[in-house]
């Protein structure tokens, strides 16, 4: 309950401190410089109810004054992450044998982001929490009552993943391609060892003011890029398409030997930036596939952010 207090608070003050507020003072001498989220859920994707059913992720900045995109040296640039992601089998109320258990998990990040000429770094470390202290289970039941829809069963509830707490740490590597008519290519390398252990390939193509400017962050469940830096782009449209692919080599929400792992998890995901003068709003859409062999066919998860300046 505290975990889900905080995620409130947090997110409340994220939607209403205007994105080039300055001066707070947090993190050993780094400067408050603004933020980013980004909400996903299946509902907005293929309507369904299922497996990787919902995030969410919020980014806070810290970093020297009047900083707007990323610095040469590692350490100069602080994200303060905070994400809450739920699992579930596809049928709330009476799972099938072998589908995948019911997951709340709640993470807090400190990650570091840089860049050398074009190539572009990212690391970090992570204290996951999973289980009904994560919060995200009461989340899901509050809101399920709120809107009328189907509820986790106890069933479903008391096969989930216990509480717990583990680590995490979690590194990416890009390289901007920069090609004609103003499009970027991204490709990138990541790792992570921890909860899930994985390497993963993929790469993102940018067309437009929002994604060629300030520093990005990548949702953990989609992989879609989000601007987390308080300069205002100039009104227009702005498009990402993306796809990657990725080895895992041990999960704890699909734990063995209950569970096969698919050879690799893959998603491909496309989205679109509209920038008015003081709103902005992107939604996206990603198919993941399956990601144990008991998992019949993937599934297409939306999301939506939106940005106010002022």
């Amino acid at each position: 309950m505290r975990i889900f207090l905080v995620a409130v608070i947090s997110y409340c003050i994220a939607f209403v401190t205007p994105a080039g507020a300055q001066g707070v003072d947090l993190l050993g001498g780094r400067g408050y410089l603004g933020n980013g989220r980004l909400f996903t859920n299946d509902y907005l994707g293929d309507g369904e109810d299922r497996w990787r059913t919902g995030s969410y992720a919020m980014s806070f900045m810290f970093g020297p004054d009047g900083t707007l995109d990323l610095p040469q040296k590692p350490g100069d640039l602080v994200e303060l992450r905070y994400s809450g992601r739920l699992l579930a089998p596809a049928n709330l109320r009476h799972a099938a044998p072998g589908d995948r258990r019911y997951a709340g998990i709640a993470t807090l990040g400190l990650y570091t982001h840089w860049a050398r000429e074009n190539a572009e770094f990212s690391l970090g470390t992570e204290a996951v929490v999973s289980g009904s202290v994560s919060g995200i289970p009461w989340i899901q039941r509050r809101l399920h009552n709120l809107i009328g829809v189907t509820r986790p069963s106890r069933e479903t509830l008391d096969n989930q993943i216990p509480n717990g707490l583990r680590g995490a740490v979690n590194g990416e590597v890009a390289y901007r391609f920069n090609l004609p008519n103003g499009m970027v290519l991204r490709p990138y390398v990541e790792a992570r060892a921890g909860d899930v252990t994985l390497a993963r390939v993929g790469a993102d193509l940018f067309f437009g003011n929002n994604f060629s400017r300030g520093v990005l962050a990548r949702d953990y469940s989609t992989g879609q890029l989000y601007q987390t830096l308080p300069e205002l782009p100039p009104p227009g449209m702005s498009f990402v398409v993306g796809a990657d692919t990725a080895k895992v080599f041990s999960s704890a929400w699909l734990p063995e030997p209950g569970y096969t792992l698919t050879p690799f998890w893959n998603r491909a995901r496309a989205g679109m930036f509209w920038q008015g003068n003081v709103v902005g709003v992107f939604y996206g859409a990603t198919w993941t596939g399956p990601e144990f062999t008991a998992q019949p066919e993937g599934q297409v998860l939306g999301s939506v952010t939106v940005q106010l300046s002022f």
